[in-house]
């Protein structure tokens, strides 16, 4: 059996599967202590389903841990920034769009050295392994243990990205080291800025990890775990230590997972409603549609592979203002919930109690809103109502109505029909799709590459890049021979010479224990 966990702001949800079978499922309020949160919420789902700590073959965890600490600039450390590209790039220094809060934390230990390749595959210039290593011996002498490196089209060829860290390996054997080739896709800022925070968070990861770890041996589960990433697949406790960054908006696609298998739909929009958002986002062959266009993080652009999701300030503990003229959120009472809304005898007034009062929901006391005025309730639920709508119409590709899927602790805030969808899909045990979609990943590998095709042929391309995003699911934890192909893209790069065009792969697999 399997134990699904997602982390959320509000609530740490819990569910443990048999197979296909949903078992049991708890919510439980997050705590500040996020280990602590954990074991409560796998405590009481084994409680629940009367199972014993032996029966779990594995655990997976979805955690909003790294993204927080990026918007909220806490427990990141200092960067040595070193990027390979001299004599291009002077002009554009790293970190040059970054926000000046999240700068001083990260600090400006900014280093350019010689390298980098055109798009062709020829060198901008040789590393220079003597100015490298005296790079690594200067961070060294500053104390900074993380270092990003980052170089023009590494993506193409992290020849140069490796060889700098081996380097510097030789001269700072404690250095913890990121290159941007493995993380981000073509796009040398955006690349690089994703390596800097993944490097920012690498303290941070290991201490979530082992909180995770420490969780596990306290409730006696001697079973592996993974944390989910934001494609939809799962990562090795030891692969989320080196790739924190790839959790980012993990939520929202643990989320869209769940549905999809909830629903037994592949193609849809999901509306996931929590405690303080909704997010609204668009299956594809049962995954996340990625985003197109560079994802903002925190106020920094980056360009590894993210959802493409709408978030709006609409959720169960969302502020209700006004009296002529509603409004809700984007303030929310978050996790206060339970001790802050009328229907809990607090003295909020939110949209958890807008649906009580409708005859939405049966929870808390429903006569702390029985003299609610009917006008006001009625102008919140369509307030509501038109909120989600128009989020849905903004992810929507054409005008046709099209089939959603309603999931998240907040869903009791919808109950008729929406405009622009041909079919509202709420299935059973909706409440924790988040912590279901965790259960049920598999483990993903992708290889996002500039390949010649006059020098190296189409089908040899597409092979090598096949072969590539299969290894990278293997090194993830799939199961050799589970591992299929499930994407592949071509986009003609036009007026590059040598028939250039971007490849990019995407591979999954089942577990390889578990």
């Amino acid at each position: 059996m399997r134990i699904g966990v997602d982390v959320g702001g509000t609530n740490t949800d819990a569910a443990l599967m048999d197979g296909t079978t949903v078992v049991a499922s708890v919510k439980s309020p997050t705590t500040e202590d996020v280990g602590g949160g954990v074991v409560k919420a796998i405590r009481d789902v084994l409680e629940r389903s009367g199972a014993t700590p032996g029966s779990i073959a594995s655990v997976m965890i979805g955690t909003t841990q790294f993204t927080n600490a990026i918007v909220e600039r806490r427990r990141l450390v200092e960067v040595g920034i070193i990027r390979l590209a001299l004599p291009a790039t002077e002009s554009l220094n790293p970190l040059i769009d970054w926000p000046k809060d999240v700068v001083e934390v990260i600090g400006l230990n900014v280093y350019m050295a010689k390298g980098g390749y055109e798009v062709d595959g020829r060198e901008i210039s040789a590393l220079d392994e003597v100015e490298i290593a005296g790079i690594a011996r200067d961070i060294k002498s500053k104390g900074l243990r993380s270092i990003a490196i980052s170089s023009v089209f590494a993506p193409l060829n992290g020849a140069q990205e490796e060889r700098a860290a081996e380097i510097i390996k030789n001269e700072y054997a404690d250095a913890q080291i990121t290159l941007s080739h493995e993380i981000g896709r073509v796009g040398l800022i955006e690349r690089e800025n994703a390596a800097v925070m993944n490097a920012s968070l690498v303290k941070l990861s290991s201490k979530v990890v082992g909180a995770f770890r420490q969780a596990l041996k306290e409730l006696a589960i001697d079973a592996p775990f993974y944390i989910s990433q934001n494609d939809g697949t799962l990562m090795g406790a030891d692969y989320v230590e080196r790739y924190p960054v790839l959790t980012f908006a993990s939520g929202p696609t643990n989320s869209m997972r769940g549905a999809a298998f909830l629903s037994d739909q592949e193609n849809a929009v999901v509306v996931d409603i929590g405690g303080t958002t909704t997010d609204v986002g668009v299956l594809s062959r049962g995954f996340p549609r990625e985003s197109a266009v560079a994802v903002d993080v925190g106020g920094v652009r980056t360009n590894f592979r993210m959802p493409d999701v709408l978030a709006i300030g609409l959720g169960g503990g969302s502020f209700v203002r006004g009296e002529d003229e509603i409004t809700l959120g984007p303030d929310s009472v978050g996790y206060e919930l339970t001790s802050r809304a009328l229907v809990f005898g607090g003295d909020t007034l939110t949209a958890t109690d807008i649906a009580v009062a409708a005859g939405f929901a049966d929870i808390g006391d429903k006569t702390a809103v029985a003299k609610l005025d009917s006008a006001k309730v009625k102008s919140a639920l369509d307030r509501i109502h038109t909120m989600v709508e128009d989020a849905i119409d903004r992810m929507k590709t054409s005008a046709e109505a099209v089939p959603a899927i309603l999931v998240g602790g907040g869903s009791i805030l919808i109950n008729r029909d929406l405009k622009g969808v041909s079919k509202l899909v709420m299935p059973e045990h909706s409440a924790v799709a988040n912590a279901i979609g965790a259960a049920i990943a598999q483990v993903g590998g992708e290889v996002d590459r500039v390949f010649s095709y006059e020098t190296e042929g189409r089908e040899n391309a597409i092979a090598q890049a096949r072969k590539e995003a299969t290894q990278r699911a293997i090194d993830a934890g799939a199961a050799t021979n589970s591992v299929k192909i499930i994407e592949v893209e071509e986009i003609p790069l036009a007026y590059l010479p040598g028939a250039a065009c971007r490849v990019r792969v995407k591979a999954v697999g089942d577990l390889a224990s578990g």
